[in-house]
């Protein structure tokens, strides 16, 4: 029987019934915590790993060079494809079950290795791997520093998400203007404001867990901050390899 007194705990109502979530602190809500990231790095690498794989099957298989070359409007409808996706995860997700959610998360990290298999056709394969593994490297150690930080890191959000539009624009008009110096300052500040959205994110994920813990929730949870950390992950990542990657 819970003792109500007990400061490790709360009472959290789900319609006629309590239930009983460790608070932060206790050895039960440790224990829960590091389930729930490992979870959610579990789902992230296991979405970076099935886009690498078709990115590079699809590249392999020719079908790439087909369209990305002369594929016209295909090309396009390919690579904003995965838009669609992340906004059916971030506005339908109260609607969804957890298994639609997982099966759409999947579907997401397919449809993007189609439409990233481009650089398999601009870059070496060995500068893909060395960079890929750099932002692994710095991705673990950026989103251990957001899980370990007793610094709040809240207050970046705002600026960081701003930075992103900020290199949104900027993308599309260096699409017009083709400025190579445009683009390695966009690459620049991409490697930055995803390095740290990626220490954000993770202590964002860390305190969400709180709100979710015992809930049915808690699966999609799990999902959202899988797919959010792969977005850090996969743009770092790509934002690197204009930096430093090698090209055919």
């Amino acid at each position: 029987m819970v003792n109500r007194t007990d400061p490790r705990f709360t009472v959290r109502q789900h319609g006629a019934s309590a239930t009983a979530v460790p608070r932060a602190g206790g050895a039960s809500y440790d224990a829960g915590l590091r389930k729930y990231m490992l979870s959610v790095y579990n789902y992230m690498a296991s979405g970076v790993l099935l886009t690498g794989l078709v990115a590079f099957l699809f590249a392999q298989s020719g079908m790439a060079e087909q369209l990305f070359y002369s594929g016209g409007i295909l090309r396009w409808v390919v690579m904003l494809a995965p838009l669609g996706f992340v906004l059916a995860l971030s506005f339908g997700l109260n609607r969804m079950s957890t298994f639609a959610a997982q099966a759409t998360f999947w579907g997401f990290a397919t449809v993007m290795g189609v439409s990233i298999s481009y650089i398999f056709l601009a870059y070496t394969n060995t500068s893909i791997a060395q960079v890929f593994f750099a932002t692994a490297a710095a991705f673990a150690g950026l989103s251990l520093w957001g899980y370990t930080t007793k610094k709040d890191l809240s207050g970046m959000g705002t600026f960081l998400i701003m930075g992103v539009i900020g290199i949104l624009v900027a993308s599309l008009i260096n699409i017009f203007v083709g400025s190579s110096v445009l683009q390695l300052a966009i690459s620049i500040l991409g490697v930055l404001i995803f390095a740290g959205l990626t220490a954000y994110d993770t202590q964002k994920i860390k305190n969400i867990y709180f709100q979710v813990a015992g809930t049915d929730f808690m699966g999609k949870s799990i999902v959202m901050g899988a797919l959010t950390l792969y977005l850090d992950f996969i743009n770092m990542f790509l934002f690197l390899l204009q930096l430093f990657g090698n090209r055919e």
